[in-house]
């Protein structure tokens, strides 16, 4: 019995080598003491998603670069526009186009700075300080007409806003109202300079209006004290402060008696229009954008200008705004930016007659309309 016992026992451990022999003769081993259990990992998958499989993985995903695209951004082109004078409503189209990406739609970064006047913004683009200026028409062209090289590419305010204003009460309805009273005007001004013609188109002797100057900061106060009967100031500005004090006015737009000159306009360096064309009608079609937008949501276009500015007062911005976009089209214009020829013709007669503009130049010469686009917002 015991001799049984052991050749069963026998039999079991040559049965036991067969088997792990059977399995590749691995003999099981301990898991090493440092190995931590697995973790999972940010790429785990979650239990509502489903693992790719191996074709999966290795597929692009629409986020992902194609072989023949880079991942790195389309750089910009840096572009400075300086402007006339402070930001507010006359110069909200462009702050507008900012803020809706219009200038980065078309490849630009565009910086807006603040200018000191549109004689002193127009001779920094003609010295090369300035990149893109923002500036009357007649001061660029007066600056041209020096030697400088300035030249109009888009007018914005296709006519000016300059005005003869006076209380309601004053009852002086057109311009031979003024006979017998007193009128204060900025000394130096475009409009000041342009007065003669006024009182000459509607055939007021000027020796019968007693003119006087006045600090542009008095000139409000001036009017509102009664020691004058109206002022010489811009509808966009002075107009608005007026009415912010709950006085009613009248208003003598230049544009409605006999003076139509064009107004604020975008101006660049002859140098430029030679060797950065593009970037010019890049710029041009965007800002034309912007200021379309502009006047079909001002509210939203002055609080632009708040935005970008902070010192600024949404509520006079866009009471400004209001009266700028009465100006944005010339009677006769197709679309902004371009006003019609016959203004253009009006604005040297009076630029030659009134401030001495040199006739040894055609008016072609201080404007182009190359960057206008072929789609350009139209007018009305």
């Amino acid at each position: 019995m015991q001799s049984n016992k052991f050749k069963t026992l026998a039999v079991l451990v040559v049965f036991s080598m067969l088997l792990i022999s059977c399995a590749g003769g691995a003999t099981p081993t301990a898991a090493p003491a440092t190995q931590a259990p697995a973790q999972p990992t940010q790429a785990a998958v979650s239990p509502t998603e489903v693992p790719a499989t191996p074709t999966e993985a290795m597929a692009p995903t629409e986020t992902s670069p194609s072989p023949t695209e880079t991942s790195a951004p389309a750089q910009l082109t840096k572009v400075s526009l300086t402007l006339n004078f402070l930001a507010g409503g006359p110069q909200a189209g462009f702050m507008y186009a900012k803020q809706l990406g219009y200038y980065k739609d078309a490849g630009l970064d565009v910086t807006i700075q603040e200018g000191q006047g549109s004689a002193t913004t127009a001779q920094l683009v003609a010295t090369g300080g300035a990149q893109i200026g923002f500036a009357d028409g007649p001061s660029a062209m007066q600056v041209r007409a020096k030697g400088g090289a300035v030249k109009i590419v888009a007018v914005i305010l296709q006519t000016n806003g300059f005005a003869l204003i006076s209380l309601k009460d004053k009852n002086i309805t057109k311009v031979s109202d003024l006979v017998g009273k007193t009128l204060a005007v900025q000394p130096g001004t475009a409009q000041t300079a342009l007065l003669d013609a006024v009182f000459k188109a509607n055939n007021v002797d000027m020796s019968q209006v007693n003119v006087v100057n006045i600090d542009p900061s008095a000139l409000v106060g001036t009017l509102l004290q009664g020691k004058v009967d109206a002022i010489l100031a811009g509808a966009d500005f002075q107009s608005v402060q007026i009415r912010d004090r709950g006085y009613d006015i009248n208003e003598l737009f230049y544009r409605d008696i006999g003076v139509p000159t064009v107004g604020l306009s975008v101006v660049v360096n002859d140098s430029m229009i030679q060797s950065n064309p593009d970037v010019i009608k890049r710029f041009v079609a965007a800002s034309l954008k912007g200021w379309d937008a502009a006047r079909k949501n001002p509210d939203v276009a002055a609080q632009a200008v708040v935005d970008q500015f902070v010192s600024g007062d949404k509520k006079q911005i866009l009471e400004q705004l209001q009266v700028d976009l009465k100006l944005l089209c010339a009677p006769g214009a197709t679309t902004l930016g371009m006003p019609p020829e016959p203004n253009w013709t009006k604005t040297y007669d009076l630029l030659t007659k009134y401030q001495n503009l040199p006739t040894d130049k055609p008016i072609t010469d201080y404007y182009t309309t190359e960057f206008i686009p072929a789609d350009a917002p139209t007018c009305p």
